[in-house]
């Protein structure tokens, strides 16, 4: 169990179809960055010191990438397919900078549902508030397995 809560694991491949879509919309906070670059040891200045970013091209401090692919593999995780899933292979593209505070919006589309590998491709576009393009990618997920049923309680805490 987790923090006493039964959990259920994300949809198997055979609930999942081309096609489907997830739309997700992030906030980004000083909170959230603040405690990915303590978890990181981040010390970049591109993305805390606002008199250096300002003379650079950026102008103002920008969101890391990996926070950015973070939110893609949560979602993944959390949603599409959901818990029990773990994305394989991720090609990612950085198209522009996400600034602190903006508000992100993601898109998912799985394009391709490979049953024999057990494989899910996934498209994944991401806009900022002026509706720019800032990240476009593609993930392989394998999605949850099946479980066998297996007698007693030895694996409850899943369900």
């Amino acid at each position: 169990m987790l923090l006493g809560k039964k959990r259920k694991l994300g949809r198997t491949i055979e609930e999942i179809a081309a096609g489907e879509k997830l739309t997700l919309t992030e906030k980004i906070e000083d909170k959230d960055l603040l405690l990915y670059l303590g978890l990181t040891n981040d010390s970049n200045p591109l993305y805390i010191q606002h008199d250096y970013a300002s003379q650079t091209p950026y102008k103002k401090p920008i969101v890391p990438s990996v926070m950015l692919s973070g939110i893609v593999t949560s979602a993944i995780s959390k949603y599409l397919p959901g818990p029990g899933s773990r994305v394989v292979k991720q090609e990612i593209e950085f198209v522009k900078p996400v600034y602190h505070y903006a508000t992100v919006e993601f898109l998912f589309e799985v394009t391709d549902v490979d049953k024999e590998g057990h494989l899910i491709m996934i498209d994944v576009e991401a806009v900022n508030e002026e509706k720019e393009a800032v990240l476009k990618g593609t993930l392989a997920v394998c999605p949850p397995y099946v479980l066998n049923t297996l007698d007693g309680n030895i694996l409850e805490n899943f369900w």
